[in-house]
């Protein structure tokens, strides 16, 4: 079954907490679970953690990309750009550990000394954990969190676990003196542009329009999307609009020809031969697909 993006207002993601009294999120996922091979941009206030268990995947930190191997992880950082992606649509298994920082605050001092310092060290936008020992105790950490979901006092364990793990982050980031301003204002920028995409995604859209919506001319909006997204404006509405359509003809029985214009291409034709050309198939092929796999 396909996954796709609960947003909030200003469209970093909403997190579905496996408890809403404790907020973390862990599941054991495929990349091919995203239609496309590739979640959509995203943003959240949580902390993340990605551990791939089997293949690989591209993964996108601010236009950062890292490639993640088996038993090789990374480390997002709260209100950091994201996503992973194959180009090949290739296949990867990977677990997925979301947390709300404030879950880690259990004093005023914990909150001021070590959470809040790392939340807003801009040196730390990721870290890619492969073979150092502390990167080793931290996927350890992870996995064994992943092991105690369902276990009695799961969420007073895992607090535990996650408390360390945040201690070896802490102890090893580097310090957050010097840190220019520009990224993070053109990161503000895309993050609006991309929110036009997503709330406009359904009507005629220009290039002006999504320029305007950034306040920026369109030169910058195209060279932003290029460093971040690694798309120009139009490929990501586009890929946007698909992988909103796959989700339809997975969830709904709307024609074909209804989805194409519900999610903003002018005709049947052109949609069909944009899906093929993306997914690799056309959309009745994969309506079939996905019926299949449910």
């Amino acid at each position: 079954m396909e996954i796709s993006l609960d947003l909030k207002d200003d469209h970093s993601e909403k997190i579905a907490y496996d408890d809403m009294e404790y907020p973390i999120y862990i599941r054991h996922s495929c990349l091919s679970s995203y239609p496309g091979y590739a979640a959509p941009p995203h943003w959240h206030d949580d902390i993340e953690f990605i551990i791939i268990l089997k293949g690989g995947m591209t993964y996108n930190v601010n236009g950062k990309l890292i490639d993640l191997a088996s038993g090789e992880g990374i480390f997002v950082n709260s209100r950091q750009m994201h996503f992973g992606y194959s180009k090949r649509h290739e296949e990867c298994g990977f677990i997925c550990v979301v947390l709300h920082p404030m879950a880690l605050c259990l004093t005023p001092d914990m909150e001021r000394n070590y959470i809040m310092p790392l939340l807003r060290n801009a040196h730390i936008p990721f870290i890619h954990l492969s073979d150092a020992k502390w990167h080793r105790d931290v996927i350890d950490g992870i996995r064994e969190i992943y092991a105690l979901k369902t276990a009695p006092a799961a969420s007073l364990k895992i607090q535990s676990i996650f408390t360390w793990i945040w201690a070896l982050v802490f102890e090893n980031a580097p310090k957050s003196e010097g840190i220019k301003q520009t990224h993070h204002h053109n990161l503000s920028i895309l993050k609006n542009m991309i929110s036009f995409i997503q709330q406009h995604f359904h009507e005629r859209i220009t290039l002006g329009q999504i320029a305007e919506s950034g306040g920026v001319g369109q030169s910058k909006c195209c060279k932003l999307f290029g460093a971040y997204i690694h798309q120009t404006p139009n490929a990501y509405l586009t890929a946007y609009r698909l992988n909103k359509s796959a989700e339809l003809l997975h969830r709904t029985d709307l024609a074909i020809t209804e989805i194409a214009y519900e999610v903003g291409f002018n005709g049947a034709s052109y949609y069909a031969e944009a899906f093929r050309k993306y997914f690799g198939m056309s959309p009745s092929e994969y309506r079939k697909i996905s019926a299949s796999a449910v």
